[in-house]
């Protein structure tokens, strides 16, 4: 709560939607609601594909020796190569077997800009299956959003949950 412009923040299990810790004022009066709600933001991120943070193909640079043969004219015979640097080729190899997923939290940060705020959503690594993130909700005039987002970020690789 000390980040200028926060308004409030919150400790939220986005698998049940419950409140862990809260602090300071909250958009709708209720701290329970807000986790609730912003629970299923997260959920929804967290558990689409497209936010999860598959693997993309990966490309790999292959060097092949680079063949000048010719065929001499009229005889059907190849003469020799002539010494050449060999031929850079890329070959794509698939993503890796099982969805190839990153390891830690399925998403990072989930940034909500309304007209009078911004929440931001930070998603919490833990040696076990964590679904926990942390939630502050900024002033849109008086808060700093990348402040916010490297202090959660802090805050987030230092908390100890167990």
């Amino acid at each position: 709560m000390s980040l200028p412009g926060a308004r409030g923040a919150w400790l939220v299990d986005w698998t049940s939607g419950l409140a862990l810790g809260a602090a300071g004022e909250s958009p709708v009066g209720d701290h329970e609601t807000t986790a609730a709600e912003a629970a299923e933001l997260a959920r929804a991120a967290a558990e689409y594909d497209s936010f999860a943070g598959i693997a993309a193909p990966t490309t790999a640079v292959v060097l092949a020796p680079r063949t000048n043969a010719a065929t001499v004219p009229g005889t059907g015979t190849t003469a020799a190569p002539a010494a050449s640097a060999p031929v850079v080729r890329q070959r794509t190899e698939p993503a890796p077997a099982g969805g190839g997923l990153t390891k830690g939290p399925p998403v990072e940060d989930l940034i909500v800009s309304t007209r009078s705020g911004y929440h931001v959503l930070r998603f919490v690594d833990t040696a076990f299956d964590s679904s926990v993130f942390l939630h502050i909700w900024l002033d849109r005039d008086t808060g700093n959003l990348a402040l916010a987002r490297l202090r959660l970020r802090d805050l987030a690789e230092r908390l100890v949950l167990g």
